[in-house]
């Protein structure tokens, strides 16, 4: 394999240039020999890193996570999950118990026991909930507190849809993304939760086409000193950042079957998707960089962005943007004609070239997954680094077949206030499929990994 060429300084030379030489020269020794044979995934290690984890504990060097303990355990059982591997009824049960010790008695879950109540550990905790626990005594499932959660989230809004992520604390979109999620997950939507946060998430694209972590909302004084918020002028806080904008991006679509129920009373308001699409393509990575995403414009490579950045084509596609993904097959529309010719891949990024660098150069040799050579393995790029495999392993899409078949299941309680809202809401999530036969597997079957819908 010949050597790939260098990225540009455009012979101005600086500190970001020599650091991006630096990486480039790291990452050209991981380089493989035959592009179509990568270091093959090594399952066994990263299975006994999480183990090590979950059993013996984590490194002292984690004691600065003391207020992220929920996110520790939900990477460690997603991670589990990615690699096909559920765990045993003592360890679940003990998973459980631990999680239950950081719900807050004022509603949602803190960072560890006592700490204050958080949106961010609220999702880790509910989703690690999601994977090992149950219904019934000591499940957890049923000792969420879903009331005095509902109140927790209501506390947190302010005028323009945002919400803080914790009391006292700032706005952040991915505090958005996480109530969001659990509210899916414990059926506690409501128009009331989501009112004007459809409004504030678009408001945080950039001219970029990413998405930052906030918009600043302006206010126009009145003669009595009170503020009313104007809906126009509302310019986002910071640059666009891979993380932030999947979450943006995914908040955005989890609430457009409210924006579809409520269009009328919403403000209008729209994200520019084809600038979206164009920013997150030029994230990745030349083949110096072996095809790695960055977060953030002019930055480096890093794995964990393999999801925040892989994972957002997919959503993209579910609004008709982009190619690539999968679409339900009719029987009789399966055989072709011996002229047609089908495109495989309409793809606007590099699934292969993705897959090599978490293969090639994600990969610690005594196992978990990194950032980067030469940094080590840590919890959360062992996580991000596996779904990110998946995204690029996997086409996952909004079946209609799927959405047809769950609506004819749907039972409707009596008198349930929200049903529409709730009907609609959960008849979009709920009909994510993987494309059968679409699974485009980097170096052979051993490499694969449990897709993510």
């Amino acid at each position: 394999m010949s050597h790939p060429r260098r990225s540009p300084d455009d012979h101005y030379v600086t500190d970001t240039s020599e650091l991006q030489l630096e990486i480039e020269l790291i990452l050209g020794k991981h380089l493989p020999t035959n592009p179509e044979s990568p270091p093959p995934l090594q399952r066994n290690q990263h299975l006994q890193f999480l183990v090590k984890n979950l059993v013996q504990g984590f490194p002292s060097r984690y004691i600065s996570q003391d207020a992220s303990q929920p996110w520790l355990l939900f990477w460690t059982l997603q991670g589990f999950s990615v690699l096909g591997v559920a765990l045993d009824p003592d360890n679940k049960q003990k998973a459980i118990d631990t999680i239950m010790t950081w719900q807050h008695p004022d509603g949602g879950f803190g960072g560890g026991p006592g700490q204050q109540a958080h949106l961010l550990p609220t999702y880790a905790a509910v989703c690690a909930l999601a994977i090992v626990g149950r219904p019934g005594p000591r499940g957890g499932w049923d000792q969420i507190d879903r009331e005095k959660m509902y109140e927790f989230f209501m506390s947190l809004k302010q005028p323009d849809g945002s919400f803080l992520v914790s009391h006292d604390a700032e706005v952040d979109v991915r505090g958005i993304y996480c109530l969001l999620v659990v509210a899916h997950l414990l059926d506690i939507l409501t128009p009331d939760l989501l009112e004007g946060t459809p409004a504030f998430v678009a408001s945080c694209q950039t001219y970029e086409g990413g998405f930052s972590c906030a918009s600043q909302p302006y206010f126009s004084a009145e003669a009595d000193e009170s503020t009313i918020l104007l809906d126009t002028i509302r310019p986002p806080l910071g640059e666009a950042h891979g993380g932030y904008t999947f979450c943006a991006l995914a908040s955005w679509i989890m609430l457009q079957p409210y924006l579809k129920l409520h269009a009328r009373t919403e403000p209008q308001s729209l994200v520019n998707y084809n600038k979206l699409m164009r920013w997150l393509v030029l994230l990745q990575g030349n083949e110096i960089e072996l095809g790695g995403f960055r977060g953030r414009t002019n930055k480096l490579v890093d794995g964990c962005y393999s999801w925040w950045v892989g994972g957002c084509f997919a959503l993209l596609a579910s609004q008709g943007i982009g190619g690539g993904y999968g679409r339900d097959v009719e029987p009789a529309s399966e055989a072709q004609d011996e002229g047609e010719w089908d495109d495989d891949d309409e793809s606007v990024w590099s699934k292969t070239w993705l897959q090599r660098y978490i293969l090639c150069a994600g990969q610690h040799p005594s196992g978990g997954l990194r950032d980067k050579p030469p940094k080590p393995a840590d919890s959360y790029h062992t996580l991000y680094c596996l779904v990110g495999l998946s995204a690029a392993q996997h086409n996952v899409y909004l079946s209609p077949a799927r959405r047809a078949h769950v609506a004819a299941q749907w039972r409707s309680p009596s008198r349930y206030a929200n049903e529409e809202l709730r009907k609609t809401s959960f008849l979009e999530v709920l009909s994510w499929a993987e494309e059968e036969g679409g699974s485009h597997v980097l170096g052979g079957s051993a490499n694969r990994v449990v897709g993510i819908t």
